[in-house]
């Protein structure tokens, strides 16, 4: 039997004021994820816990069902496999965004966390200015910049002498925090022999992020959006800073072969280390305006040759972030109408048997814009398997399903069995 996972990202949420205490997953219309719950069975999953960060890429990893300590190395690492970029034992890789900062200097906060998504060419153009300024591996603490797509970029501290144990805070948790209140800082608990390292780590990136902006802010790509009126990418943001890891492949652990479809390149670099096949599909954007059917028929032509895909959206945790209400529930059913109802019709076209299985990685309140802790709705339909009582995918309906709350790899084994 064929697998597919399909992740509307950061899709649950919890009830909305506005909505009446209904959340956006109750309000939209998304008759086909609904038939895949009523059809299938219902449960939730726990991919974030208590404590530790509340991460895309801790999420991921969970519904995949890998420990949580594989994930302890952030998601920079994970990026960078799939953008290609060797990083070597010793290197330390941080996510390295492009934000927009707005205030007085010694009260800057965070406008938005994607210098109000900036074009992959724009941002290009000032990456490659920071690799020749303050990059390019030189000096006694070497750096080097690697573009990524749109605000999303990579920084790699070469040459062994940094430290991973440094805090960093996620910047689309802080929109609107005093930028000087979250800038890097060594980890409190920092083991001892990394303590010097992790301190000067830190200082690194603080001055870093002080050296940038003032290349930034006087780079013909701001000055240009300046005049336009658009939010510029005045600063950079580090964080979730890494090394690399190692883990088994879903291959190694469940004698499947599988693919990744994603626009985000933490997604797909999970997907490298997980021994997935990348599927890269024109027009993914990683936004409301992606190409929800260009994914939707690479899934089914994967399926072909794969045993297992995985069919991740990100459009919805985007929207969530904005804290934008309408566009994330329209998200929703841009991914029933345009994502899961050609793959639905494509399997019954083609007589496929295949499991399928709906569910976000992580909830994101659009009332907070950040994530959330709460185990996530997922619904799986399975040829064999009778229905349990559920009528429809939502949070409340999830909890009172048959498969009950699911933790550690318990959902990759019951969707793959």
């Amino acid at each position: 039997m064929k697998t597919i996972i399909i992740i509307g990202d950061g899709m649950s949420d919890r009830p909305v004021a506005r909505l009446g205490g209904k959340t956006p997953l109750m309000v939209a219309r998304k008759p086909h994820i609904d038939r895949i719950a009523r059809e299938g069975r219902q449960g939730r999953l726990r991919t974030i816990g208590e404590t530790g960060p509340a991460d895309s890429a801790v999420a991921n990893l969970a519904v995949l069902g890998y420990d949580a300590s594989v994930s302890k190395e952030g998601r920079a690492v994970l990026e960078a496999a799939s953008m290609g970029v060797d990083i070597e034992p010793g290197d330390v890789a941080l996510r390295c965004n492009l934000v927009c900062l707005e205030g007085p200097a010694a009260e800057q906060r965070i406008r938005n966390h994607s210098a109000g998504h900036i074009a992959t060419a724009e941002a290009a153009e000032l990456i490659a200015a920071l690799e020749a300024e303050l990059g390019g591996g030189r000096g006694s603490e070497p750096i080097r910049f690697h573009a990524g797509v749109s605000y999303r970029h990579l920084l790699v501290l070469t040459g062994g002498w940094a430290s991973s144990a440094v805090e960093c805070a996620p910047p689309h948790d802080h929109v609107g925090g005093r930028a000087a209140d979250l800038l890097p800082r060594p980890l409190p608990d920092a083991p001892a022999a990394e303590k010097d390292a992790a301190q000067r780590t830190a200082a690194r990136l603080v001055a870093l992020h002080a050296q940038a902006a003032g290349i930034l802010t006087a780079h013909p790509v701001n000055l240009a959006r300046r005049a336009a009126g658009r939010d510029e990418a005045n600063s950079i943001w580090t964080w979730s800073p890494g090394r690399r890891p190692t883990m088994p492949t879903l291959r190694e652990r469940f004698g499947v072969r599988g693919a990744v479809i994603s626009a985000v390149d933490l997604v797909m670099g999970l997907g490298v280390y997980a021994g997935l096949d990348l599927i890269r599909v024109p027009g993914a954007t990683g936004l409301h305006d992606t190409n929800y059917e260009g994914k939707a028929q690479a899934c089914l032509d994967a399926l072909i040759d794969h045993d297992f895909v995985y069919v991740h959206v990100e459009a919805t945790d985007e929207a969530a972030h904005a804290r934008d209400l309408d566009l994330k529930i329209r998200c929703i059913e841009f991914l029933d109408e345009r994502l899961v109802r050609p793959i639905l019709a494509g399997l019954e076209a083609n007589n496929i048997a295949a499991a399928v299985a709906v569910l976000p990685d992580h909830p994101t309140p659009v009332e907070t814009g950040q994530h959330g802790r709460d185990p996530v709705p997922v619904a799986i339909r399975r040829p064999g398997d009778a229905p349990d009582a559920t009528t429809g995918y939502d949070e409340v309906q999830a909890a009172q399903g048959a498969l009950g709350l699911m933790v550690g790899d318990e959902f990759i084994r019951r969707v793959l069995a």
